[in-house]
């Protein structure tokens, strides 16, 4: 089962790092999916925090780390998250 956590992550926190980790108990795999919103004017680019992401939760068993534009629920069917 996976599971998707979506979000800005502008910057990722310590915070963030603690759902994500406690997910990986609980999901065979996490989708950790920073949104894309043109309509904000973020601290770090998408790609930015994508690395971010990836280095904070190297060695993660099962974290995904993608980005997504426009609604959520859209991004949900793309990846097959229920």
């Amino acid at each position: 089962m996976k599971c998707v956590y979506a979000g800005s992550f502008d910057p990722i926190t310590v915070g963030h790092l603690d759902i994500i980790r406690r997910a990986t108990v609980a999901f065979d795999s996490v989708i950790v999916a920073v949104l894309n919103n043109k309509a904000k004017r973020p601290a770090f680019s998408v790609e930015q925090r994508l690395e971010f992401i990836r280095r904070a939760t190297h060695g993660m068993p099962g974290v995904i780390v993608d980005a997504f534009d426009g609604l959520l629920v859209d991004y949900l069917r793309q990846v097959d998250a229920h």
